[in-house]
């Protein structure tokens, strides 16, 4: 007879005494074939009630642990297949390289924006109005380049502040632009060579790659991509960055964007990515035409997120397909489930139609131009004019700090750690490992915190020196 003592274990007693049989079961206490006691003779033996042994019984009977016989009673299954199979070599241990940095008392190298400079009031003002006046649109799935309202307002946007000229249906939304490369390999094809700005933003490489392409690096000089080097590259596709190159900060003169239109012309399957990075925030004239608004020949993809002018947690991004290609998108791709949630998707199209995205783009262009003022002020407070050498342009957030000294960029990387201060140089955005001396270092500005500036570039002028 089953006996168990059934109150040392919190929950129902059916659970319990659940538990207790396949354990016995599990250790080949009890064994296939066996027969288990009547549901009265057990609940008599153990002092509970029939309803609560045929729960346990029931329970043990849908998970396979037991069968019953007509007229005869409960049996145990042959439970061999269930057993857990153990594997000769220990499994391996899991090694997660991707937790979050430990957090320093001062960043040089953040992009993110402070949080009082994201509207929340407007923000939540617009979330509440669109929950309470489109249950219907938000609890339907948006089509696979997002709602038509954001795409439409984008297109919009885009024509007052770039001067493009374009159809929404041209216009996919996707959550982060990494997600949109990708999705972007998929139209161009497989097995393609891609040319990568170096230094540049190294996640590019191992994206291309990932999604079975070839990546081959050119250098830039003081125009940006060396058209020589791409001609030579032998490159199916360039991405560049020509309004604000991170982390040169370079703009590309419309000449050489003009070269790089007549070198994308010189073959059908030619493409150019054209990453906007930066471009809302250009301090002073009017922003440069975009390589797609002078396009003529649709090999322009233009690339665009509300990371930078909205915030990196925002998630949402866009890119503008030639006719060809956004053909091809819906032919071939409209399958795909956009990976913006409606929520975001309708009230960011409202803040923008609104015209609430203008004004903030306009209040953080005068923010971000007084504080890129004050950072620049206090590092030449501290440094003397032949100490370093600030490498800047009208546009972004983040200029260059080229320090005159013998130390290596990794010996005052170093030095700045153990200070509990962040720093990134050039050298870390080359993507051919090139290591040693190359004394610039990148000064992203749109989260410094100016007050405790100056002891910051303090101890950067003393970690550069011998």
């Amino acid at each position: 007879m089953l006996t168990y003592n059934l109150k040392e274990k919190d929950g129902p007693l059916y659970k319990s005494l659940y538990e207790n049989i396949r354990s016995d079961i599990n250790r080949g206490i009890l064994r296939c074939g066996d027969k288990l006691p009547s549901k009265r003779t057990l609940a008599r033996n153990l002092g509970i009630s029939i309803i609560t042994v045929e729960k346990a019984y029931d329970q043990l009977i849908g998970e396979g642990y037991l069968y019953t016989l007509p007229q005869k009673g409960y049996y145990v299954a042959n439970t061999v297949l269930m057993q857990p199979v153990f594997p000769s070599v220990p499994a391996p241990r899991i090694i997660n390289r991707t937790r979050e940095k430990e957090k320093a008392d001062f960043d040089f190298s953040s992009n993110m924006i402070e949080s009082n400079c994201f509207p929340f009031s407007i923000w939540a003002k617009i979330l509440r109005e669109t929950i309470s006046m489109k249950e219907r649109e938000l609890m339907t799935n948006p089509p696979c380049n997002g709602i038509y309202e954001l795409r439409s307002a984008i297109a919009k946007h885009l024509s007052g502040f770039r001067g493009m000229s374009i159809d929404p249906d041209q216009i996919v939304v996707g959550a982060g632009t990494e997600y949109l490369y990708s999705l972007l390999t998929k139209l161009i094809g497989e097995n393609k060579v891609y040319c990568i700005e170096n230094p540049g933003y190294k996640k590019l490489k191992s994206i291309y790659e990932l999604n079975h392409n070839e990546c081959r690096l050119v250098s830039l000089d003081e125009y940006g991509i060396r058209m020589e080097e791409l001609r030579d590259c032998g490159a199916d596709v360039a991405h560049i960055s020509p309004t604000h190159h991170f982390p040169t900060g370079i703009t590309m003169p419309v000449s050489r964007r003009y070269e790089l239109l007549a070198w994308a012309n010189e073959k059908e399957d030619r493409y150019i990515i054209e990453d906007d990075y930066d471009s809302e925030f250009r301090i002073n004239g009017n922003p440069i035409p975009t390589l797609q608004s002078i396009d003529t020949g649709g090999k322009v993809v233009y690339m665009n997120t509300f990371s930078k002018s909205l915030a990196s947690t925002i998630r949402i991004s866009y890119m503008v397909l030639p006719p060809e290609l956004a053909n091809k998108y819906y032919e071939k791709l409209a399958f795909l489930a956009c990976t913006v949630p409606t929520f975001e998707q309708y009230t960011l199209a409202e803040f923008i139609s609104r015209g609430y995205y203008e004004k903030h783009i306009n209040r953080m262009r005068l923010y971000y131009g007084r504080k890129r003022k004050r950072v620049l002020d206090i590092i030449r407070s501290v440094f003397r004019e032949d100490q370093c050498r600030i490498i800047e342009n009208d546009s972004g957030l983040h200029f260059l700090i080229e320090l005159n000294t013998e130390v290596g960029d990794a010996e005052i990387i170093r030095r700045l750690q153990e200070q509990g201060i962040r720093i990134g140089s050039v050298n870390d955005c080359d993507m051919e490992g090139k290591s040693g001396k190359s004394g610039t270092f990148i000064i992203n500005y749109s989260n410094l915190n100016v007050d405790c500036l100056e002891e910051a570039v303090l101890a950067l002028k003393d970690a550069s020196l011998m």
